[in-house]
């Protein structure tokens, strides 16, 4: 392992990142607001932190390794959530505690949409902007790391798309150079986010609000300008038309950037998560929409639009509302929830899972069903044609496996710090599976969350953003001897 590498590129990355300050610092100048100083400290100490983090290595030019690639990855995401968060530190008028920027910093740059923030319809919008342009960055960073990186580390989703025949080729590179699939999928990323905020324009945001929440949209994140969220614009033409982005945002990147090239649409029906990601979508849609009117909790017009919108909101762990859905009759608030774990599609924004993964943990299970009638039969296990060799199945459990050990273990830490059962349970599936909203003490916002609890849910944000592995890996003995 290369760290003179490592550091080399983290110093370019933050000398980069602290460029995304220059838009909310020229908008605090347009509007004369006391964020200016903030702005300029924060660029300021990250620009030069970074060129101190770059000079002593900038000589550095050792062939990557995948140890270099793990540090890489996860120091993105840890040394970023924390320069990030020096706007909201040294905003006065915030009057955050330092872990609280760190929190707001975090689930920005992990698309999660959590906030401590309360009365966002009075913050400047500097700072608004600032927040919403955290989660775009994160939106396509994830979608460049898990389509063009992570596949060469052997860890990520896209490792996954081997099994698959039908539809274009998924081989872990769109294009034949990693910078040609970054600036493929950075076309594509740019051009649903100026879709998204025209559309919204016309439906009758503002233009403000529409980039912002075409910011979030895209991203997957749940960043709103305002407190009510979605629900302040009272109009179910904007709520369909978040609807419709939320769900493209939920898929593959890959297969968007293949539609586009090939200028054919057929490419998704071949594809096999993405039918059983729309096809799980759409049985929470339902059930959601029907127990909403069955229960009178709104009336058949409302239930409809309602329904459709927080179901798509929740699942694609985007966290978008437009009521507090924890009040919700019944069993709809635990479910939703729980389908949320599920989150997107791999090569996406969005969180949780993954469809890709949790179908073919349904596929071994009905493989295993039809083993027991049939013990002496060969049953292999396809995802289209093609069958999936054993390691990818074995991986694939041992992610799940890992994953629910580390949800246990979280929630039973937060637990530890005073909070209550439903508000842990959701909070850990809130964050580990970058969503946002969750129920209990945390259905609208985190403020009333202790500082110790923050903390250990911003590790929760960055170990699911990381899907997990990426992030432990760096715990192990192993993975620091020489």
């Amino acid at each position: 392992m290369h760290l003179s590498i490592s550091f080399r590129i983290l110093g370019i990355l933050l000398m980069l990142f602290s460029s995304a300050m220059l838009p909310p610092l020229m908008m605090a100048l347009l509007e004369d607001d006391n964020t200016v100083t903030g702005f300029l400290s924060a660029l300021s100490i990250s620009f030069i932190s970074g060129l101190a983090i770059w000079l002593p290595t900038r000589g550095a030019k050792h062939e990557l390794r995948i140890r270099d690639g793990f540090l890489i990855t996860s120091l993105f995401w840890v040394v970023l959530g924390l320069f990030g968060a020096l706007p909201f530190a040294l905003t006065e008028s915030l009057t955050l505690s330092p872990i609280e920027a760190i929190f707001e910093s975090v689930s920005g740059l992990t698309t999660t949409g959590a906030t401590v923030i309360v009365g966002l319809d009075h913050l400047p919008q500097s700072i608004l902007l600032y927040r919403h342009l955290l989660q775009w960055l994160g939106g396509i960073g994830i979608i460049v790391v898990a389509v063009a990186v992570l596949p060469m580390l052997g860890i990520g989703g896209m490792q996954l798309y081997r099994a698959e025949t039908p539809g274009p080729s998924k081989d872990s590179k769109l294009t034949p150079r990693i910078t040609g699939t970054a600036k493929a999928l950075f076309s594509v990323y740019v051009g649903l986010t100026l879709a998204c905020a025209l559309a919204y324009y016309t439906a009758g945001m503002s233009g403000f609000d529409a980039i912002c929440h075409a910011f979030s949209t895209v991203a997957i994140g749940g960043f709103s300008t305002h407190d009510a969220s979605m629900g302040y614009f009272e109009s179910d033409k904007i709520l369909i038309i978040c609807s419709i982005f939320m769900v493209i945002s939920a898929i593959n990147f890959g297969l968007h950037f293949q539609a586009w090239r090939s200028r054919n649409t057929s490419v998704y029906s071949k594809d096999s998560e993405t039918r059983f990601f729309l096809s799980v979508l759409l049985i929470g849609i339902v059930i959601t929409c029907i127990h909403l009117w069955r229960t009178n909790t709104m009336d058949t017009s409302d239930s409809i639009v309602q329904g459709i919108f927080h179901a798509i909101s929740i699942t694609t762990t985007t966290g978008f509302a437009t009521q507090d859905f924890s009040t919700w009759p019944t069993f709809l608030p635990i479910m939703l929830l729980l389908f949320s774990f599920m989150g997107g599609c791999v090569g996406s924004t969005g969180g949780g899972i993954k469809a890709m993964r949790l179908m073919l943990i349904y596929k071994q299970g009905i493989r295993e069903l039809k083993q027991l009638v049939h013990p002496q039969a060969v049953i292999p296990l396809k995802v289209g044609k093609r069958r999936v060799e054993a390691t990818v199945v074995s991986a694939v459990w041992s992610f799940f496996a890992v994953y629910v050990i580390s949800y246990i273990i979280i929630m039973l830490v937060l637990m530890a710090t005073g909070m209550d059962f439903i508000t842990a349970f959701s909070a850990v599936a809130a964050s580990l599976n970058n969503l946002g909203p969750g129920l209990g003490q945390v259905a609208s916002n985190y403020s009333a969350v202790s500082d110790t609890a923050m903390g250990v849910l911003c590790f929760s944000m960055l170990l699911g953003r990381l899907e997990i592995f990426t992030l432990l890996v760096l715990f192990t003995p192993m993975f620091w001897r020489p």
